[in-house]
């Protein structure tokens, strides 16, 4: 079956206190993915892959299980993760992607919390008719983690198989949600790229900002985040500007803009200059894919220093985009 002949259906949210809901799902069997999958990385497609080889197996639909919001919200508060590397929107898209039928998220909430991993099982898996379960290895569900999958079996009633996916790892190291996320706190976005199976990606709205690459030659993209993400370490970037769909070579400037404003009055902006590129974007939502950092913020002495720097920049830019592509062709 091609991806052009798949059913992909992205579920609205099921709550705890709508489980009529549930019980009106389909009585499609189904083989389910399970976890949170904040990044899709490497670790987390193997796990859907996974699950998605199997249905086809077995000739049924493939599902994916994920929650919301993160559950450090609600166990761990003063550690609760705010920001993600994929905001639900990316998220289902990205899974979308790997030939998944149905994605469901669950609220993740005190209540959710707090079943036993029988009555997370009865309630959730058997009753969505799940004929085999796929999850990583370090997945765990119900109260106090107790369910696991190496135990999941006693919780099944016989009413579904199952299969854990060891873990994935990458120069020696293990791929993860929280390796990623720092090397792109760090800026190191080309490293995370290879964790991730793709550039990382934000997206916002283009807005007014004031206008100043505009006077050094530079018009740029002031792109307002939409969405809470791991934003990269302040510095210029090589990236792509995702307009309609299309990739757009540019440079991006995150930071301060010491050269010209105070540290304690500064906002921090995101602002794409689009090589090659005539035409308004104000209002259009985007995204940027996060390929090179090229340099540290820097402050300059003056304004012409710094569009000597920019020239640089654009310069490596371009060396970088024709590099990838003579490489990929």
């Amino acid at each position: 079956m091609s991806l052009q002949e798949l059913k992909v259906l992205v579920m609205e949210r099921v709550y705890l206190d709508e489980q009529p809901f549930i019980d009106q799902m389909d009585s499609q069997e189904k083989v389910i993915a399970l976890g949170y999958f904040d990044g899709v990385h490497l670790g987390h497609q193997k796990v859907i892959q996974t699950a998605v080889s199997i249905a086809k197996e077995k000739g049924l639909e493939a599902a994916v299980m994920t929650f919301h919001p993160h559950p450090s919200v609600v166990l761990r508060p003063d550690y609760k993760r705010e920001h993600e590397l994929t905001p639900s929107l990316i998220k289902a898209e990205l899974i979308e992607k790997l030939g998944v039928h149905t994605l469901f998220f669950v609220k993740f909430d005190l209540t959710l919390s707090q079943l036993s991993p029988q009555n997370f099982v009865d309630q959730y898996l058997i009753k969505l008719h799940a004929k085999h379960v796929v999850a990583g290895y370090d997945f765990t569900f119900g109260r106090k983690a107790a369910g696991n999958m190496n135990n999941i079996g006693e919780f099944s009633r016989s009413m579904f198989s199952y299969t854990m996916v060891p873990k994935v790892e990458l120069f020696g190291a293990k791929v993860s949600t929280t390796h990623i996320r720092s090397l792109i706190e760090k800026g190191a976005v080309e490293e995370a790229a290879k964790l991730l199976g793709r550039p990382y990606e934000t997206t916002g709205i283009v807005v007014h900002g004031d206008k100043r690459g505009r006077t050094l030659g530079f018009p740029t993209a002031n792109v307002d985040e939409n969405e809470a993400f791991v934003i990269p370490e302040n510095g210029v970037y090589a990236v792509q500007l995702i307009v309609d769909g299309q990739p757009l070579d540019g440079v991006c400037s995150i930071g301060l803009r010491p050269t010209f404003y105070d540290k304690n009055e500064a906002k921090k902006t995101v602002e794409v200059y689009v090589l090659d590129f005539q035409g308004d974007l104000y209002g259009k939502k985007v995204g940027i894919y996060w390929h090179k950092r090229l340099r540290p913020e820097l402050k300059f002495s003056s304004a012409e220093e710094l569009v000597v720097q920019m020239e640089k920049d654009k310069t490596e830019t371009r060396e970088f985009f024709l590099l990838e592509r003579n490489t990929n062709s």
